[in-house]
């Protein structure tokens, strides 16, 4: 039974970070390679407060997404200002340089030891080993971004977004300003993710920065790519397929080594084959050039 949970504790997380992953790519048609340092800065910063400065859950988990919204405006400035691979370098450059200070700064971090003993919220439905609480916890925090993302898509912020994306000559002609609208989609995004980080803190009660490199960003991207770029349900679909996949490999019997190995081959092998025969991915409207 607590596998079960952890799986679905697990999928809950990786659908916030999809979902937040999806108003910049697939709403905002913006392919950024730094989600994992966005996710990482929230999972730290909820830490720190907890651990550090004391503070309950619910003055940390807001505190960890103003912080981080707050970064992401800084870096959506600048990064967004270029255009295609040049924004995807830039938002690159940032995860690398996010991964050297939190592996770096032994004093606020505690560099490659990380952070042990994260304590859990004391909530009515969550204990110190309560994986059903811990599920609930996760699975309300991505109902709510779910609803934002869904409320956010349908709005007329929503669509100018979309138009943005789609001819952004054409939506700057009738008075819609590209950046204002790439910026706001953009400092969202990592909003949400550092939702998923902090409560990625909270379930593991242990991070360092292995758990948030390049990779972790890459791997997130396939969540949308493969469920589908531009609609909400297209990251709940990548989310839930990616996350059980591996999984699957547990019931083969192969060494970690060797399982480990073959889920990397197969999340290649899914994006060559949905880039190929189904760009917009399997719920998508956004297909990549």
């Amino acid at each position: 039974m607590n596998y079960v949970l952890h799986i679905l504790t697990m999928m809950s997380i990786y659908v916030i970070l999809g979902l937040s992953v999806n108003l910049i790519v697939g709403f905002g048609g913006k392919l950024s390679l730094c989600h994992a340092a966005f996710y990482g800065v929230g999972a730290y910063a909820y830490s720190l407060m907890v651990m550090e400065a004391g503070y309950s859950f619910w003055v940390a988990l807001p505190f960890s997404v103003v912080f981080t919204g707050s970064l992401a405006f800084g870096i959506g400035i600048v990064a967004l200002r270029m255009a295609g691979d040049f924004f995807a370098l830039a938002t690159l450059g940032f995860q690398t340089i996010v991964f050297v200070i939190l592996y770096n700064c032994v004093s606020l971090t505690k560099g490659p030891y990380g952070i042990a003993g994260i304590p859990r919220p004391n909530l009515v439905f969550l204990t110190e080993n309560d994986a059903i609480g811990m599920f609930l916890l996760a699975m309300i925090a991505a109902a709510i971004v779910l609803l934002l993302c869904l409320r956010l898509a349908s709005s007329p912020f929503g669509r100018a977004l979309q138009a943005v994306r789609d001819d952004a000559i054409a939506a700057q002609s009738i008075g819609k300003t590209p950046l204002y609208f790439t910026l706001v989609a953009f400092t969202l995004g990592g909003a949400f993710a550092a939702v998923a980080g902090s409560l990625f803190a909270v379930y593991a009660s242990y991070i360092d920065p292995t758990s948030f490199t390049l990779d972790e960003s890459v791997f997130v991207i396939c969540v949308v790519i493969i469920g589908g770029a531009g609609t909400t349900r297209g990251p709940i679909i990548g989310a839930v397929l990616l996350v059980i996949l591996p999984e699957l490999l547990r019931f083969i019997g192969l060494p970690d080594a060797i399982a480990a190995n073959i889920r990397q081959i197969i999340y290649g092998l899914l994006l060559i084959l949905m880039m190929q025969f189904r760009p917009q991915g399997i719920a998508g409207r956004y297909a990549f050039d």
